[in-house]
């Protein structure tokens, strides 16, 4: 790395930079997150998109003493260069690495830990309160992207905003509205004239005059609405001002210039400001501005074609692809079958429902908690709504899963995307919490397929299903077996035994299930017989199965990828305790009670335990306990110390 960048350590070298040097410094920041994305994956179209904006707020803002703060935090590579992580940037998104989203834990200069959309006008609202009640000498900024806006939380936090009227600057970063040149410039040059320091101070001095006068009142009531009425006929501000926000913009998101003058200028405005930015995702690299979705979030690629890099040996479909195909096929069959996204039907598979039956696919925006309650209204008239979330976004809909899907038993089918370890992406977007809060609710039926067959019967299972169900499946490739034309209904609540043995028992759930095979053959050279079941369910989970194995082995292992606080292990500890069976000898393998760093998934499940290698010595380890424990020396051990 050289030029400007390889000198800039912290925000305050940027301040010294002249504004052709910060145009400079804004190309070699694209070219290193171009290069570093095309080997290591990550976000790359959002980060392009911010770059002289990150570098107007930094030269105008002085960081860590006032706090900025990224929503969604995936367009927040440029702030990690010059906030100190520019030779720690090649790591990014790896193990021990730097992290792909804001962490406190990284930088100062990060003022939210982040990785979900929608929350940084809330946290922002609650730092610029603070500083107020403080007497703190801060300024506040957030920065939130026009699709972060369908999210109802932002709509919560901009009113409560101008409600409590704190000093706060909110920029929107707006990467797809079109608006003509010719009117976002006039807008642009009103906003910043409008905004100066001398005008605002003369706005203010001339409303003091007028209104201590008999006919000033009116005078000030007309010249208002007439400024008014131009900046509404020429911006999109209406919304913005009727929340009680001074709107200003929109104006160009790639011009160091007039982003300097304009975020200037709005320092010296009290209250909570919106400052709309036009930006254009992808900037700067042809193939992602070209198609900003595929390079929204990617694995590497190379730089010269724009072309994902695939692997040496074919993969199988993932399993998005599966359900995906598999939703359509059914919902073409069946004209009472809807899919639902959250802004995400690319990464959830519903692309191909949508081009199929356009008619029957709903992109809510980012909007998880209405995504839920519009699908009760669908089933509540007779629909099949499947709706697709990643199981980490789902989290936030849990009110509604409660209130408006289970309580009344209304048959909502929940497509849980990325059910497990996700990898580089973060403890963000682990999902390890789906099972312990949907296994918790009355009528909720909880599952998860060993693999891509599997959950083509498990997507049909749940559509015949007359009430609540949610199956869960991990991010990445099938295992790569053939898949049955003819789809089953499975019985609900019952497993099914892959292997038996008569020494230990390992219950599996969810993919895990090849983990188990895995690690009960290399336990049978070592001659353990190991009984493996795919267990399927986590509710109703088979009762049946574990008491009869718990007095047969005495021995019992769980494997999971859920955070074991809850989760399918302690499903299998409760059974054993309403049917009063003791004597049985437990491992619970799963997810600790700790939020789970980035990596890539084999090795966050050999950390956590959860691999094949770990189920083995787990097993002999268990043998060895009660094989000692058999021995007439451990007896008469035990003997001889008895009073």
């Amino acid at each position: 790395m050289s030029g400007l960048l390889n000198n800039i350590n912290s925000p305050e070298d940027i301040k010294c930079l002249t504004r052709k040097q910060l145009v400079d410094l804004a190309a070699e920041i694209r070219k290193t997150i171009v290069s570093t994305v095309a080997e290591k994956g990550g976000h790359l179209a959002p980060s392009l998109g911010v770059v002289e904006l990150t570098l107007a707020i930094h030269y105008c803002f002085d960081s860590p003493k006032d706090k900025i703060i990224w929503d969604v935090g995936h367009q927040a590579y440029a702030h990690k260069l010059i906030t100190g992580r520019r030779e720690r940037f090649s790591t990014l998104r790896q193990q021990d690495g730097i992290s792909g989203f804001p962490k406190r834990s990284e930088s100062e200069h990060d003022a939210l830990d982040t990785g979900h959309s929608s929350t940084s006008i809330s946290a922002a609202l609650g730092m610029a309160t603070a500083a107020s009640l403080q007497d703190k000498d801060s300024k506040v900024v957030a920065v939130i992207g026009d699709g972060s806006m369908t999210a109802g939380m932002a709509f919560e936090a901009l009113n409560n905003a101008g409600h409590l009227r704190k000093d706060l600057i909110v920029i929107l970063n707006d990467n797809e509205m079109s608006i003509s040149p010719n009117v976002g410039a006039l807008s642009s040059f009103l906003s910043r004239k409008l905004t100066s320091s001398f005008a605002t101070r003369l706005k203010k001095d001339m409303e003091a005059f007028l209104k201590r006068s008999g006919v000033g009142e009116n005078i000030w009531q007309v010249l208002k609405k007439s400024e008014d009425s131009i900046k509404s006929l020429l911006t999109p501000g209406m919304l913005f001002e009727a929340l009680q926000f001074e709107y200003v913009g929109p104006i160009p998101g790639h011009h160091i210039n007039t982003l300097i003058e304009t975020l200037q200028n709005v320092k010296n405005v009290p209250g909570p400001v919106l400052v709309h930015v036009l930006t254009k995702k992808g900037k700067g690299y042809l193939p992602a501005e070209r198609h900003p979705d595929l390079f929204h979030g990617l694995g590497p690629f190379d730089i010269a074609t724009g072309k994902p890099i695939k692997p040496k040996t074919p993969r199988p479909p993932s399993y998005t692809e599966i359900f995906g195909q598999t939703l359509t096929r059914l919902a073409k069959d069946d004209p009472k079958i809807v899919g639902i996204t959250a802004a995400m039907p690319a990464g959830t598979g519903l692309k191909e429902l949508q081009k199929a039956l356009p008619d029957r696919f709903f992109d809510v925006g980012i909007a998880e908690q209405h995504a839920v309650t519009f699908a009760a209204g669908l089933a509540l008239e007779g629909m099949k709504p499947v709706v697709a979330i990643y199981s980490t976004f789902l989290q936030r809909a849990f009110d509604q899963i409660i209130h408006d899907v289970c309580l009344g038993n209304v048959p909502v089918v929940f497509a849980l995307d990325r059910g497990g370890l996700v990898g580089d992406d973060g403890p963000t977007h682990h999902g390890v919490f789906d099972m312990t809060f949907l296994r918790m609710i009355p009528n909720m039926v909880v599952m998860s397929p060993k693999d891509e067959n599997e959950l083509q019967h498990m997507l049909y299972t749940a559509l015949q299903y007359k009430g609540p169900v949610a199956f869960r499946y991990p991010r990445g490739t099938g295992v790569g077996v053939s898949l049955d034309w003819q789809l089953k209904e499975l019985p609900i609540g019952k497993s099914c035994i892959e292997r038996e043995g008569e020494d230990i028992a390992i219950l599996a759930i969810g993919p895990h299930v090849y983990t188990a095979l895995q690690a009960a053959e290399e336990l049978y050279r070592k001659g353990i017989h190991a009984t493996v079941v795919n267990m399927r369910f986590a509710k109703p989970i088979d009762e049946e199965i574990i008491v009869k194995l718990a007095r047969q082995t005495g021995r019992i292992i769980t494997i999971e990828e859920n955070a074991l606080i809850g989760g399918f292990g302690s499903a299998v500890l409760e059974v054993l305790a309403d049917k009063d069976i003791t004597g049985v000898h437990i491992r619970r393998l799963g997810l600790p009670d700790r939020f789970i760093e980035h990596g890539s998934q084999a090795n966050l499940r050999k950390q956590a335990g959860i691999d094949a290698t770990s189920l083995v010595e787990t097993a002999k380890a268990m043998m060895q306990e009660a094989r000692e424990e058999e021995s007439p020396a451990k007896s008469a051990k035990v003997h001889s110390l008895r009073p």
